[in-house]
C-alpha cells in the first residue's frame, strides 16, 4: 500500500493511537497522520500542541508525517491524493460509529476504502477522553501516554513536574 490516512482529534495521543500508528506505518509506504481542527469542539489542546506530541512520540517513524485539516475527511484525503483511510478500533462501539462514518465517506468518494485496525489488548479501554478525564481529576496517567505527553498534560494543568 502506498499511502494512507489515520485522522483523528489526538487530543493528546495516547499509548493506544501511537500503536495504531507504529502498526499502520509497517504495512504502508507512507502514512500521513491527520489531525482535525474542529472549531466547534472544545479540545485541551491547541491544535500546534497536539502535532508536536506527535512528532515528538514518533520521531522515530521515518515513513510517518503529521499534517492537519478542516472541513471533511473525504475532501483532505482527495487533496492528498489518497484512498485509504486507516481506523483504530477500540470496542464493538468503535465499529458501529466508524462503520457508519466508513459508509458515508465512501459515499461521498466512492474511491475511498477504510480499514479498522484493532488497538492491541492493552490499549482497548483507552481514550483521549479518559486520560484527560483521569488527569483533571489528580488520577495517574504516566503509564497511558508517553513521557512528553504526559509532561504537557501537566503543564497544561498546572501541574508541572508532578509524576
Amino acid at each position: 500500500m502506498k499511502t494512507a490516512v489515520y485522522p483523528g482529534s489526538f487530543d493528546p495521543v495516547t499509548r493506544g493511537h501511537l500503536d495504531v500508528i507504529k502498526r499502520s506505518s509497517k504495512i504502508c509506504d507512507e502514512l500521513i497522520v491527520a489531525v482535525i481542527h474542529n472549531p466547534n469542539k472544545k479540545s485541551m489542546f491547541e491544535l500546534h500542541e497536539r502535532v508536536a506530541m506527535i512528532e515528538n512520540s514518533i520521531k522515530d517513524l521515518g515513513n510517518v508525517k503529521v499534517d492537519t485539516f478542516v472541513g471533511l475527511l473525504t475532501d483532505y484525503v482527495t487533496s492528498k491524493n489518497v484512498n485509504v483511510i486507516i481506523k483504530g478500533l477500540r470496542a464493538v462501539t468503535d465499529f458501529e460509529y466508524e462503520f457508519q462514518m466508513a459508509l458515508m465517506n465512501k459515499g461521498i468518494c466512492s474511491e475511498i476504502e477504510t480499514l479498522f485496525m484493532m488497538t492491541s489488548p492493552e490499549y482497548s479501554f483507552l481514550s483521549s477522553s479518559l486520560v484527560k478525564e483521569v488527569a483533571v481529576l489528580g488520577g495517574r496517567v504516566n503509564e497511558f501516554v508517553t513521557d512528553y505527553v504526559y509532561d504537557q498534560i501537566m503543564n497544561k494543568l498546572g501541574k508541572g513536574g508532578e509524576k
